[in-house]
């Protein structure tokens, strides 16, 4: 009978989990800074440079909320749960390091050339390919230290959080690689191997899986373990989630599609990607109703508990976001709503009230444990927790609303045909929109600095929490 007792990597996960604070704080303060922009168009001629315009500084907004917010977040807590759920140390302690490092590399590369007007100008994949070669390099060793792990598991067991953590791994890497196909014709500028539809096809089909695998099938993951962590009950079903999984894997990556209805694409393809977006519905109701109804026999927890309020709160977000989406697939319904703020709506409720919420909640249920510190106040984050819902509530009302109300006003026509409102009238009938949208945000940047705050006195704090970081004992 021989034991060994080894200890699980934390500081990696340490530094991913503090980075992802930092990058919530710089992006959603760049997203702040933009809304006010559009509210006041005035701001954008405040420098005499284009450096900081609305066109400049959205795209490094977007990349800074999706991939360092974001991607920081899913490093830190896929690193935490396949050692906790395969009892062992991660693969590789050099290449872990590697994956943080060089994942700050790209976000700073990123908010470097961004400001520059260097972009390849795709949506979610602005970066030139320099940075895509690194990004492609940093994610394959991500994949190594990963499944290296799951492979060396002393839990015969996979349980589900990983299989939806391996999953966005190995299809993220597939869209990044194959979309991201260039002709470089010098250090900061290339053509995209595709041209054409392919290349809006192609863009799309990476697009709107960055949302369905990045943005969702990750974060998944962190709701199938961080909920039951937080509630203390088992996940409802586990036979559902298995269900959830594979119909949700097999179904998201045909959705694309339904970016480009009313384009030059194959109108076979359109009504393909309206139909497979409209079957999602069903996985991503399952999901959501598994991980509300873990909360069984524990509903009352969500009055004492912020921390659980966070994780809920958000699944309830993922279920209305992932209603709303299919709807919106539907090509009656995007003939009023495609390049609308109704569309920046949609994706808010799950940028901010499906992603970010269930980051924070996974977030101040990880940091104690790593740090080895009692959290510093549970009245902050009661704070944080309404701050933010009300900003998200805020945010997208009004731009649904003022998306409605774009829709019609631009295809509202007189007797005689003619157009009955100008553009320029659509505009500035958006107005107290954007200020409201713009106050959502304010309030949602103001949580996350109580978030920081919170956490900076958390893991400075003398007081220490006893923290299990050992790998139990096996008898070979």
């Amino acid at each position: 009978m021989a034991q060994t007792i080894e200890t699980y990597n934390y500081k990696v996960i340490r530094q991913f989990a503090i980075m992802t604070i930092v990058w919530g704080v710089v992006g959603m303060t760049v997203g702040v800074i933009i809304a006010a922009q559009l509210t006041w168009p005035w701001l954008n001629n405040v420098i005499d440079a284009p450096y900081f315009t609305f066109g400049r500084l959205r795209p490094l907004h977007t990349n800074a909320v999706i991939f360092a917010f974001g991607g920081s977040a899913l490093f830190a807590t896929s690193y935490y749960v396949v050692q906790r759920t395969c009892n062992v140390r991660l693969i590789s302690d050099k290449l872990a390091a590697f994956t943080f490092w060089g994942w700050q590399l790209v976000i700073v590369a990123a908010a470097i050339t961004l400001p520059l007007g260097i972009t390849q100008s795709k949506e979610y994949a602005e970066l030139e390919w320099p940075i895509d070669i690194l990004i492609a390099v940093v994610w394959i060793s991500y994949a190594i230290v990963f499944f290296g792990t799951i492979v060396k598991r002393r839990v015969k067991h996979i349980y589900v959080a990983n299989w939806f953590y391996g999953a966005f791994i190995i299809t993220v890497a597939m869209l990044h690689i194959f979309n991201s196909m260039a002709v470089p014709v010098s250090m900061v500028k290339s053509y995209s191997a595709y041209a054409g539809v392919q290349d809006a096809m192609v863009q799309w089909w990476y697009g709107h899986n960055a949302v369905g695998f990045f943005l969702t099938a990750g974060f998944l993951g962190m709701m199938y373990y961080f909920v039951p962590k937080q509630a203390e009950r088992p996940v409802y079903s586990y036979r559902l989630s298995i269900v959830h999984f594979w119909a949700l894997i097999f179904t998201y990556i045909w959705a694309g599609p339904h970016h480009l209805h009313y384009t030059a694409l194959p109108d076979w393809t359109q009504s393909l990607g309206m139909a497979m977006s409209l079957i999602l519905l069903a996985p991503s109701w399952g999901g959501m109703i598994n991980g509300i109804m873990t909360l069984s026999g524990a509903w009352e927890k969500l009055r004492s508990d912020p921390i659980l309020r966070f994780l809920i709160v958000s699944i309830s977000f993922y279920g209305m976001s992932t209603f709303e989406g299919p709807m919106m697939a539907i090509k009656t319904v995007n003939a009023l709503s495609h390049y609308t703020d109704w569309t920046i709506g949609h994706v808010h409720s799950g940028a901010l009230g499906w992603v970010a919420l269930i980051t924070m909640g996974s977030l101040y249920y990880l940091i104690p444990r790593i740090f080895g510190r009692i959290l510093y106040s549970l009245k902050l984050v009661e704070l944080h927790f309404w701050t933010s819902t009300i900003g998200i509530v805020l945010y997208i009302c009004a731009m649904w609303v003022s998306g409605i109300m774009q829709g019609l006003m631009w295809r509202a026509v007189n007797a005689d045909g003619t157009l009955t409102y100008s553009f320029v009238e659509s505009v500035q009938a958006m107005y107290p929109y954007y200020l409201t949208r713009w106050l959502g945000g304010m309030f949602f940047l103001f949580g996350m600095f109580v978030m920081a705050y919170n956490i900076y006195k958390t893991v400075t704090s003398p007081d220490k929490m006893e923290i299990n970081n050992q790998i139990p004992a096996v008898a070979h």
